[in-house]
């Protein structure tokens, strides 16, 4: 008689075929389950593809329409635009100022240019200074109240600048051309507060002395160049920088609490 054959042995194995099917699963459910928690149509989108190609319903994880839809949202918002729109606004408002100055006939005193920190209102000290004083006089006082009020209407943020040439000065009231310039920047700013309506927390005024000439101090037109006071209408890329707050509380109050903790 022929001998049966030999029972095959059993397939111990083949529980991982069931394990590794349900640990699948268990994985896109997970997955599932976080992409439903987070409101991104990107995201979803994504998911939705590769679910479809994983089920052999789909050829790659992410279709031509929505890769393109997905490099569109990936870029910038609107960065270019914006920067676009912050240069005409200045533009325009530069020629508002223009406008006006050759009104009053300030032309010859009074400049302004567009560089990559905004719009710069320069002022040359003689019209609203006294030689080595930091009072505004009293009879252009109107006018800087009227070019005040025209740079306000962006609602950007201000820097007032003092400037000098190399002089040194040395008087009863200043010692040093920091001093001088510091004073000018200063009082311009607060008198722009109180009567442009422009707001305390959107100005800030610095004194820089003789050391950001625009031009060479040996000639005197040099020097009467360098001796101004430029109001600058910063762009606003640079709120950031201007807005010294972290959320909704100063820097210095969020220091402070910190160290508390």
């Amino acid at each position: 008689m022929k001998k049966r054959k030999q029972e095959e042995h059993a397939n111990h194995e083949r529980w991982l075929l069931s394990y590794s099917d349900f640990m699948t699963l268990l994985m896109i459910l997970f997955v599932v389950m976080f992409a439903m928690s987070s409101v991104d149509q990107t995201k979803f989108k994504q998911l939705s593809q590769s679910m479809k190609v994983a089920m052999g319903g789909g050829k790659s994880i992410v279709g031509n329409e929505d890769a393109v839809s997905i490099a569109e949202k990936s870029k910038p918002v609107n960065t270019e635009i914006e920067a676009e729109s912050e240069q005409s606004k200045l533009e325009q408002l530069k020629g508002q100022v223009d406008k006006y100055l050759e009104k009053n006939g300030m032309k010859e005193s009074v400049s302004t240019q567009i560089d990559e920190r905004g719009l710069v209102v320069s002022i040359n000290d003689t019209l609203f200074f006294d030689s080595g004083r930091a009072e505004i006089k009293t009879e252009p006082q109107k006018k800087l109240i009227e070019i005040g009020k025209i740079l306000n209407q962006l609602g950007n943020y201000m820097r007032i600048e003092g400037h000098t040439d190399n002089v040194p000065i040395s008087n009863g009231q200043f010692s040093s051309n920091w001093q001088l310039s510091s004073a000018r920047a200063a009082n311009v700013t607060e008198f722009l507060i109180a009567n442009s309506g422009i707001q305390p927390q959107k100005l800030s005024a610095v004194g820089y002395g003789e050391y950001r000439p625009i031009l060479d101090n040996s000639t005197e037109e040099g020097r009467a160049r360098n001796r101004r006071v430029d109001i600058i209408i910063v762009n606003s890329k640079f709120n950031k920088i201007e807005n010294n707050k972290i959320g909704d509380k100063p820097i210095g109050e969020n220091l402070i609490s910190n160290e508390k903790k």
